[in-house]
């Protein structure tokens, strides 16, 4: 009987989890989005200086300014995600952060999968002294399912 994984993608004897942040815009969108809201913003401004109201102006540039701000570090955020792929002799943990990427790698048959104690802890993945936290994009309530999946992927189930 073989096992029901949840997260994991299995194709014979190596798993891939794919754990990204739930994002409902894409950054094309966000850039869509943004310029509509500068077209729409200025145009209003325009039509209140050209009535007189000089302050509105700089306002809807101030505040584009604010928008584009915070709309930059929504998308570089946006593709923050953690592979863990299990492979013949190892398993390898790539986690991106604001477009960094980290890398470790630990042999399969050494690896510690420790869920955290408090129930919205990371989930603790270590060997001999190195130790990685995972699972920041799915919900605390699925974690130990997503670590009890990595357990027995890990005995070779």
């Amino acid at each position: 009987m073989n096992p029901v994984f949840r997260f994991a993608t299995v194709q014979g004897q190596n798993f891939q989890w794919f754990l990204r942040r739930n994002c409902s815009v894409t950054p094309r969108q966000l850039v869509l989005i943004y310029l509509s809201l500068c077209v729409l913003s200025l145009a209003i401004g325009v039509l209140f200086w050209v009535k007189g109201a000089t302050l509105v102006l700089p306002i809807a540039w101030i505040e584009l300014v604010a928008v584009g701000v915070a709309f930059l570090v929504y998308a570089r955020h946006a593709s923050d995600g953690e592979t863990i792929r299990l492979t013949e002799g190892q398993l390898v943990i790539e986690q991106e952060n604001g477009g960094r990427l980290s890398r470790s790698e630990f042999r399969r048959e050494w690896v510690r999968v420790e869920p955290g104690a408090a129930d919205s802890s990371l989930i603790a993945l270590s060997e001999q002294g190195r130790t990685v936290h995972i699972g920041r994009f799915v919900r605390p309530e699925l974690r130990p399912v997503l670590a009890r999946e990595i357990r027995m992927a890990l005995r070779g189930a």
